[in-house]
């Protein structure tokens, strides 16, 4: 569905059925009432920038008469929130953004709820990046816990171990439910299947010689491998902090592999990054 659009005859049913699952703001206006033309238009930028908070229905009474006298519409401009085919409110004439959101905020879901609802589309079809994306968000602005067991299903899903173990850490005991449970379950079984017998042999050689590079780096390769990023840059940027060139430079060469490997929106690659620079310039 649209999110901004022309109410008619043809498509009403359709709007009424839409407002049985999503708010709709029906907004009545006319060429001849500048006013209501310029209401119509902050209702448009408001629908567009809130993409899936509310449809907007627009209704132009020069053609659509019919419709303007269903509603009972007196004068324009005039807005009707519309919920489950009838109108739960309202206001005649014009008022500013402020206003108009206050009024919507009363009847719609919290941004944070929309982006967790589309996360959870994403991840039953098994597409774990945009849903990362938005339970950022969510999670940025409701740290709450049904917000951060989605997050930590998606963080697992993509082998992001550690900030699902902090998500998980986070949600309180009254929280911890069946899915939670079921994602600790996952969890230590991906922290079990990271902890390779190759990179517990290249660990233990590497305690026992850790100045020899050549072993760091194979096991970092092998940290990294098993998606274990943060202990793999970590270990590897011990070294580099007092040698930025060791190794022929194959060390800082593997660093920014990794780095360009877990991508530029990767917050752990991020912090590295800046690491780096601050030993560069």
């Amino acid at each position: 569905m649209e999110t901004v659009l022309e109410l008619t005859k043809e498509n009403i049913q359709q709007i009424v059925d839409v407002s049985m699952k999503q708010l709709v703001v029906l907004s009545f206006w006319s060429q001849q009432s500048p006013e209501s033309v310029a209401l119509c238009q902050t209702l448009t930028s408001m629908a567009q920038k809130q993409s899936g908070r509310f449809v907007l229905a627009k209704v132009d009474c020069d053609k659509e008469m019919e419709i303007a006298n269903y509603f009972q519409i007196q004068n324009v401009p005039t807005t009707l929130v519309l919920s489950e085919g009838k109108p739960i409110d309202g206001f005649a004439g014009s008022q500013d953004e402020g206003q108009i959101s206050a009024m919507l905020d009363k009847h719609l879901p919290a941004q944070w709820e929309l982006q967790l609802n589309q996360a959870k589309n994403h991840l039953a079809l098994h597409e774990f990046e945009p849903a990362l994306v938005l339970l950022k968000q969510a999670f940025a602005e409701s740290p709450n816990a049904e917000v951060a067991l989605v997050y930590a299903d998606a963080q697992l899903m993509a082998g992001d171990l550690v900030t699902a173990t902090q998500l998980l850490d986070s949600v309180g005991l009254a929280d911890q439910d069946s899915y939670y449970q079921s994602l600790k379950a996952k969890l230590a079984l991906a922290l079990d299947a990271a902890d390779t017998p190759e990179i517990r042999q290249l660990q233990q050689a590497f305690d026992s010689e850790p100045s020899n590079i050549a072993v760091l780096m194979e096991l970092v390769k092998a940290l990294h491998q098993a998606k274990r990023n943060e202990e793999a840059l970590g270990l590897l940027f011990t070294p580099l902090s007092k040698d930025i060139t060791i190794e022929n430079g194959d060390a800082k060469k593997l660093f920014l592999e990794i780095l360009t490997a877990l991508g530029q929106g990767n917050a752990l690659a991020n912090q590295y990054r800046r690491k780096l620079y601050s030993l560069l310039y």
